[in-house]
């Protein structure tokens, strides 16, 4: 049990502090750089801190429900989700330096907030688990959807990266109903809205 805890404390200053990894190419690595105006040069690379921040709770959101999860396949889906989402960090934070903009400042406190929640979801079972894992990636989803539609739509480089990051994430929701996820009730997706609207809009600033 020790062990698992130093390796999770590990895995927590791994995603605050160092650089992400990726096996995957970068999406729109490859496309050339747009001319941006300074201000859309700012306001992409809030809407970039925006994602780096909720993949930095991704990350720790799946390590908790991870750790509480009775169900070594849930466990193995929780850690697999966590590593794609790894390289949305990894992809994000490539995108944010271009920009010239910063990674949020509060990413510590993201990463405990959502560690806590993850925990306390593994905890009420894994249809519940695996319920708030479909949930937080349908709004993900709509989230990114909104992103793609405020930045310029000449700048390729952005937009591939947060297409294939709303991909991904389409994926990890039907791979959460596949194994079993329950509905979560209306008053938990509106509190989970409303966390997350806090969040972004702390995070696009800080």
């Amino acid at each position: 049990m020790i062990d698992r805890i130093i390796g999770e404390f590990d895995k927590a200053l791994r995603t605050v502090f160092a650089d992400a990894p990726t096996t995957r190419r970068r999406p729109g690595q490859t496309a050339p750089e747009t001319i941006l105006t300074d201000a859309e040069k700012r306001h992409t690379a809030a809407l970039m801190r925006v994602n780096h921040c909720g993949e930095v709770c991704a990350q720790a959101l799946y390590r908790g429900q991870a750790l509480t999860s009775s169900n070594p396949d849930v466990r193995s889906a929780m850690e697999r989700a966590a590593w794609e989402e790894t390289e949305h960090l990894n992809w994000t934070e490539q995108r944010i330096a271009e920009l010239g903009g910063h990674k949020s400042f509060l990413n510590p406190v993201w990463y405990a907030g959502s560690l806590a929640i993850g925990v306390a979801a593994g905890v009420l079972g894994d249809d519940w688990n695996l319920g708030f894992l479909a949930e937080t990636e349908r709004q993900v989803g709509s989230h990114l959807q909104r992103h793609l539609d405020s930045v310029n739509p000449a700048d390729q480089r952005t937009l591939d990266i947060l297409e294939q990051m709303k991909a991904d994430e389409a994926g990890h929701a039907a791979m959460a109903v596949d194994a079993g996820a329950r509905e979560l009730p209306p008053p938990v997706k509106l509190a989970m809205r409303l966390t997350s609207r806090v969040m972004t809009g702390i995070a696009y600033y800080v």
